[in-house]
């Protein structure tokens, strides 16, 4: 009796191991889809233009009076000869034109 205990003990024991090899765990499937690829989007960058047309009651006015208006980081002053806004350059400091009123 003590000798059918032990080897169901023992039978049990080795299957209890036998079980719980990595022999016996499923491998994953092979045919599992891959994930789609990363779309890749490019910001297209708006060419800065140099002279844009401004309402004056949406400009903005220095201490001076001169005209101004900001637009996406780029500062634009204002011509009193023709009325339109120019990016900022250094030949504005030295035109009469640029000038406060």
């Amino acid at each position: 009796m003590k000798k059918l205990r032990f080897l169901c003990i023992a039978c049990m024991f080795i299957t209890l191991l036998y079980s719980c090899s990595k022999k016996t765990v499923p491998e994953k499937e092979t045919t599992a889809v891959a994930p789609p690829p990363k779309l890749v989007i490019k910001k297209i960058k708006t060419p800065v233009p140099s002279v844009i047309v401004v309402n004056d009651a949406k400009a903005s006015k220095t201490f001076d009076g001169k005209m101004y208006y900001d637009l996406e980081g780029h500062r634009y002053w204002r011509n009193n000869r023709d009325g339109k806004y120019y990016k900022y350059s250094k030949a504005m400091q030295n035109n009469p034109d640029f000038k406060a009123p």
